[in-house]
């Protein structure tokens, strides 16, 4: 038997840079599909459609070119869901007052347990003004900010 991170190089299984491609059986019609799979990883990062072979019953075997095209597509797909995420948890906005451009962010911690965030203002420089931890339900927008701000950075109720 092989070790995880030995290279494969077969016509249903390819394994090489971290990624392993697994062709499989497409249980929702007759065709096949192809899972994309980071080392490490218990769930697929991609599932797609593959193509048939030329006698039209059998998966066309992976090669080089198409296991390559395979991960750039898996990291790219992983690679937006981070960014989705982060966008998520970390949103900021920027408030004018009448001293200073204010920015306002709110950071939240995922936890199943202990869910959390923090709400942070920053001048224009940079310098942290305030910071006081908030709901991670919290809804971050300029009004809310500008809320906050007006009343002297008390935490939000």
């Amino acid at each position: 038997m092989s070790e995880d991170n030995d290279d494969i190089h077969e016509d249903r299984r390819w394994r090489a840079d971290g990624w392993t491609a697994q062709v499989i059986k497409n249980e929702d019609d007759e065709g096949w599909a192809v899972a994309m799979t980071r080392t490490g990883e218990a769930e697929p990062a991609l599932v797609g459609p593959w193509t048939m072979g030329r006698d039209k019953k059998n998966p066309k075997p992976l090669d080089a070119p198409a296991f390559f095209t395979l991960v750039k597509t898996a990291s790219e797909v992983l690679r937006r869901h981070e960014q989705q995420l982060h966008a998520q948890l970390h949103k900021s906005v920027s408030v004018d007052t009448a001293a200073t451009r204010v920015l306002v962010t709110l950071d939240i911690v995922p936890d199943d347990d202990h869910p959390s965030a923090l709400l942070t203002a920053l001048d224009a420089a940079g310098t942290e003004l305030a910071k006081v931890s908030v709901s991670p339900g919290f809804k971050l927008s300029a009004t809310s900010a500008a809320a906050w701000i007006a009343n002297e950075f008390r935490k939000p109720g």
